[in-house]
C-alpha cells in the first residue's frame, strides 16, 4: 500500500506547476496542476507520481494522481472489494496510447460529453486538447461525482515562465483503433508463469526474460474489480512481449462473489448470467484493442468465497454465460478460481452444461506444488475434466521476486495449455 503524500508548492521540471492549497470549505482541497485548478474532497489522497514513481495507481482509494505513472513497483493484489473515485491527470505529451479503456478527445474539461461512453472496467480517459492534459477517471458505481470534479476544474494562473508542451497528435478513441491481431501471443506452453497487478516495464520484462524461470505472464486487461490501473498496457506492449516469446494470459476482473455496489456479483443466477455476458463483451473489446486475435484464451478472475450455498449457483451462471458469449465472439474462455470454491462449483455442475464450461481452468491453491494434478487443482481424483493441456495452477501468492536485478511483486503459476488442442470454438473439447 502506498502511503498518502502531501504535496508542497513548487515547480516540477520545466513544464509542470503543482501546488496544494487550502479551500474555503473545510471539506475540500484545491490543487493547481498544469494550468488547471482542481478541487477534490479533503479526504482524497493527492499523489505526485513524478516525485514517487514507484507509487501504485490504485483504484480502491479516493485519490488525485498527478504526472505520468512510473514503475508502479509498489503494486500488489488482483481484485478489490470496493472501487473508489479517482482522477489521474498527466501531460498529453508522453501519455501512453492505452487500449484497455475508452479514450475521448475533447477541447476542454467543460466540453465533456453529456453521456460518457460505457466502460465495463469503470474507467474513462479524456484527452483535454486545450489544456494539454489527459484525465483518467475511475469510479465505483457511476462516474458522476468524479466527472463533476473534472468538469468544474478551472484555469489556474501560472506564475513565472513555463516551457510550452510539445504539440502532439490528439488521442483517438480506442474504439476506432483496432491493432493488427497477433496469432503468436498464446503458443502452446508448459512451464512456469507469473502474474503481477500491473504490466511491468519493458526493462523488467526483458530482464526477467533473460534471468527468470518464467516464460508466461498474466496481465490484467480490465474489469470493474481490477485493483491497479494499467497505464503501461498498450497494443505495442502486447506486441513486444509476444515477439519476445512470452505466453500471455489476459485476465478480466469482473464482478466478484461478495456484496458490493461497485464490484459485487449478483446472488440471482439470472442477473449473474447477464453480468457474465457483459464481462465477455468488455473483455473482447479490450482484447481486440490490444491486438489479441480471435481464438485467444481470455481468463475471468473470480476470487475465493466461503459461503458456497449462496455463491455457487451465481458463480456458475456467470462463468458459463462468460464462456458462451466469448465463443459467440470468437474467443476462448478460461476461469481463474479458488480450489476451495469456484473449482468445486464448476466441477460439480459440469455435467449440466459441459459445452458452456470454461475451456481452460486456472486454479489458485497456494500449496507450493508446481503441478496441475487433480489434487492440486481441487478436482476429484482421476477426473477427465479439463484434462489434457487445459489447466493452470497458481501455487504461490503475493511475494517479491528478483531476477536480473529487477524486483516485482508476483504470483507464481504452473501452466499446461495448448489453445490449438481445445477443439472448435463453441464445440465441446475432448475430455480425455
Amino acid at each position: 500500500m502506498a502511503p498518502a503524500r502531501t504535496l508542497l508548492s513548487g515547480l516540477l521540471g520545466a513544464a509542470l506547476l503543482l501546488s496544494l492549497q487550502p479551500d474555503a470549505a473545510a471539506d475540500r482541497q484545491t490543487v493547481d496542476y498544469h494550468g488547471l485548478r482542481v478541487t477534490v474532497p479533503a479526504d482524497w489522497r493527492v499523489v505526485d507520481l513524478d516525485r514517487d514513481p514507484g507509487t501504485c495507481v490504485r483504484l480502491d482509494l479516493p485519490t488525485l494522481y498527478l504526472g505520468h505513472a512510473g514503475t508502479q513497483s509498489e503494486c500488489t493484489g488482483r481484485a478489490v472489494a470496493d472501487r473508489a473515485d479517482t482522477l489521474h491527470l498527466e501531460p498529453l505529451d508522453g501519455a501512453p496510447q492505452r487500449a484497455d479503456i475508452p479514450t475521448v478527445a475533447v477541447e476542454s474539461r467543460g466540453a465533456l460529453p453529456e453521456v460518457p461512453p460505457y466502460a465495463d472496467s469503470h474507467e474513462l480517459r479524456y484527452a483535454l486538447r486545450r489544456s494539454g492534459v489527459v484525465a483518467t477517471v475511475s469510479y465505483g458505481a457511476t462516474p458522476d461525482a468524479v466527472r463533476r470534479v473534472l468538469a468544474q476544474a478551472r484555469a489556474a494562473a501560472r506564475p513565472g515562465p513555463v516551457t510550452p508542451i510539445t504539440p502532439v497528435t490528439p488521442i483517438t478513441p480506442v474504439t476506432a483503433v483496432i491493432a493488427k491481431p497477433r496469432s503468436d501471443a498464446q503458443e502452446p506452453f508448459t512451464g512456469q508463469g507469473f502474474d503481477a497487478c500491473t504490466a511491468p516495464t519493458q526493462k523488467a520484462m526483458d530482464a526477467w526474460r533473460a534471468a527468470s524461470p518464467f516464460r508466461a505472464v498474466g496481465v490484467y486487461i480490465g474489469g470493474r474489480a481490477r485493483a491497479c490501473a494499467q497505464p503501461r498496457l498498450t497494443a505495442r506492449w502486447v506486441e513486444r512481449q509476444a515477439k519476445a516469446g512470452w505466453h500471455l494470459m489476459p485476465i478480466w476482473v469482473g464482478p466478484q462473489p461478495w456484496n458490493s455496489a461497485s464490484t459485487g456479483l449478483s446472488t440471482d443466477p439470472s442477473k449473474a448470467d447477464r453480468q457474465g455476458r457483459s464481462a465477455a463483451d468488455g473483455a473482447v473489446d479490450a482484447a481486440r484493442s490490444l491486438g489479441l486475435a480471435e481464438g485467444t484464451v481470455l481468463y475471468n478472475d473470480v476470487e475465493s468465497y466461503t459461503d458456497r450455498a449462496t455463491w455457487d449457483a451465481p458463480v456458475v451462471a456467470y462463468l458459463t454465460a462468460w464462456t458462451v458469449r466469448l465463443h459467440e465472439l470468437g474467443y476462448r474462455s478460461a476461469a481463474y478460481v479458488s480450489a476451495s470454491s469456484g473449482a468445486k462449483a464448476l466441477s460439480a455442475h459440469h455435467h449440466q452444461a459441459p459445452e458452456a464450461m470454461p475451456d481452460v481452468l486456472w486454479v489458485a491453491r497456494w500449496n507450493l506444488s508446481a503441478s496441475v494434478r487433480d489434487a492440486d487443482m481441487g478436482l476429484p481424483g482421476g477426473t477427465a475434466l479439463w484434462a489434457g493441456p487445459r489447466r493452470a495452477h497458481q501455487f504461490r501468492g503475493d511475494h517479491d521476486a528478483t531476477y536480473g536485478g529487477v524486483t516485482l511483486t508476483i504470483d507464481r503459476n504452473w501452466l499446461e495449455i495448448d489453445p490449438a488442442a481445445l477443439g472448435p470454438i463453441g464445440g465441446l473439447p475432448p475430455l480425455s
